[in-house]
């Protein structure tokens, strides 16, 4: 029987790094996509809510549930971008400000 040779992953010190680089600079635009996130969530919400609102207009012969329609689509909106986390508000360092810890502006008599 022949010995088997163990194979090593070559290593990928150059490429780690330039990787590292890439998602620092792919993270600094987040507020940005974040806020185009909500924005489309909210939009989409109200034209896909307002347009079967309009189609139950026009079955039943109301003319309110279109308006119900596009807000239950701002509302439905606004509610999945704040399930994905995209309402928070977030420091420089990453962490939201609720986790920093109780202000020291030296009100002693704060809970």
């Amino acid at each position: 029987m022949s010995p088997r040779k163990r194979y090593s992953r070559p290593s990928l010190g150059g490429q780690q790094a330039s990787h590292r680089n890439e998602s620092a600079e792919a993270g600094n635009d987040g507020g940005y996509n974040a806020g185009i996130a909500v924005f489309s969530y909210i939009v989409g919400g109200i034209i896909v809510w307002s347009l079967i609102g309009w189609g139950l207009d026009n079955l039943w012969g109301t003319r309110w549930i279109v308006l119900l329609g596009a807000l239950l689509g701002a509302t439905g909106g606004f509610y999945l971008s704040h399930m994905h986390g995209l309402t928070r508000q977030s420091s420089s360092s990453g962490e939201s400000n609720a986790d920093s810890g109780p202000s020291t502006d030296g009100d002693s008599n704060a809970k």
